[in-house]
């Protein structure tokens, strides 16, 4: 349904208040932390001192030197986060207060306020089957209310879900290194998008954030069947809810996904953030935040 105006503008505001709060009291430390020192840029090179760390020796200039040379780098205060969201069908979906889009808005606020807090530039992907619009990282509070009023009030024009489309996309169009959110319901084949993520990986510090309603793993036992279609390719079916064989299906289904995506994940050493619409959304982005600050504090 089109939000009108008011009600897009009203919404903004409420996601601006409740995310500034979160802000300002729990979570921008906890973003600084995580990705202090992730951006650097060239310093120079210089002869070897003892007590450098071995692992900066660039090795072509102590070849052709025939003495140690290291490689220097000054931290960037800067970084550039990009926030990928998907908006296919599917995200229209929610079993209780909120659809899996609005979630996905607030999570994306509570990243963009971060970063404008931290003065770091923030920029936009929304995709379907398609991409359906890309906003370049900038920086300013104009800026980020702009995404979010894109978050919230975006009519996508494609259905379908087509993750390598967008990671493709982010890794020829971001030139420099930065931080990639990645929110989707990763309700797709894995193995259609493992290439361009595992390069995304490479290039980004890649952090997906992956929604999953209660419903997409179990429903309620009720004697009735249900006409359901599928949001993203329009297939209708019947469904009976009267036995235990259909939820566990919808287990086995979720089992088999998460194995995969835990397989293309763990070799990269990339930790999802499981969010449940139907609980806080912010709380299991705290939580991996403060885990990650504290092993970089380590």
């Amino acid at each position: 349904m089109r939000m009108d105006t008011a009600d897009i503008l009203k919404k903004v505001r409420q996601i601006e208040i409740q995310t500034g709060k979160l802000v300002e009291e729990t979570f921008a430390g906890e973003y600084l932390s995580a990705f202090k020192g992730q951006g650097i840029e060239f310093a120079e090179v210089r002869e070897y001192i003892p007590g450098d760390d071995v692992r900066s020796i660039d090795w072509n200039v102590t070849a052709r030197n025939r003495t140690p040379f290291v490689k220097k780098f000054n931290e960037e205060r800067e970084l550039t986060l990009m926030i990928a969201c998907d908006v296919s069908a599917s995200q229209n979906f929610g079993s209780l207060e909120k659809f899996k889009q609005e979630t996905a808005a607030e999570l994306a606020a509570l990243f963009a306020f971060s970063a404008l807090k931290n003065s770091d530039k923030v920029g936009l992907l929304l995709f379907s089957d398609k991409i359906e619009l890309f906003v370049p990282p900038k920086k300013g509070k104009k800026h980020i209310l702009r995404l979010i009023r894109e978050l919230i009030a975006f009519e996508p024009t494609g259905k379908g879900t087509d993750i390598a489309l967008a990671l493709t996309t982010l890794n020829k169009v971001i030139k420099r290194q930065g931080i990639l959110i990645f929110i989707s319901d990763f309700l797709a084949d894995v193995n259609s998008f493992t290439q361009p993520l595992q390069l995304a990986a490479r290039k980004f510090d890649f952090i997906p954030v992956i929604l999953t309603d209660p419903l997409e793993r179990k429903l309620p036992r009720i004697f009735a069947s249900l006409d359901v279609q599928d949001p993203e390719t329009g297939e209708r079916k019947f469904l009976s809810l009267a036995s235990g064989a259909l939820n566990r299906q919808l287990a086995m289904h979720r089992d088999v996904q998460q194995s995969q995506l835990a397989a293309l994940f763990n070799p990269l050493k990339i930790q999802p953030i499981e969010v449940n619409p139907a609980q806080p959304a912010a709380d299991p982005v705290i939580a991996y935040f403060k885990q990650r600050a504290r092993k970089i504090r380590r």
